[in-house]
């Protein structure tokens, strides 16, 4: 089995920064990716930024220019720094990685963390 921890969410101000963390533990041959959705009240989950092994990043149009998404793939660990934060930010935010863990592929979510951007 693979865990995602996941650590980093709170209450901030708008233009505050939050950065958020979550390390992937378990049965781990290797990662493939790693990233963000999020789930805004009463919406639906939405990306916000993945990052591959590699260092291949997708991001939403939202997170550009002020979320940064990195990995440490030795700690198997990733991170997503966010900076300029906005009301319309608040969500639940879930950590995702595409994990091979041997005898397969698996998609694994983390139990989300709130982060809450008052005006």
């Amino acid at each position: 089995q693979v865990q995602l921890v996941e650590s980093g969410g709170g209450l901030v101000q708008a233009g505050g920064s939050l950065r958020l963390s979550c390390t992937a533990s378990g049965s781990i041959k290797s990662i493939d990716n790693m990233g963000w959705y999020r789930r805004i009240p009463g919406g639906a989950r939405e990306l916000v930024a993945t990052i591959s092994s590699g260092g291949a990043i997708n991001d939403a149009d939202s997170a550009k220019g002020r979320f940064t998404i990195s990995m440490d793939n030795a700690k198997n660990t990733v991170y997503l720094q966010m900076n300029s934060l906005r009301p319309d930010d608040t969500a639940v935010y879930y950590c995702n990685a595409f994990v091979y863990s041997g005898s397969g592929y698996v998609t694994v979510w983390g139990q989300g963390t709130q982060v809450t951007v008052s005006s």
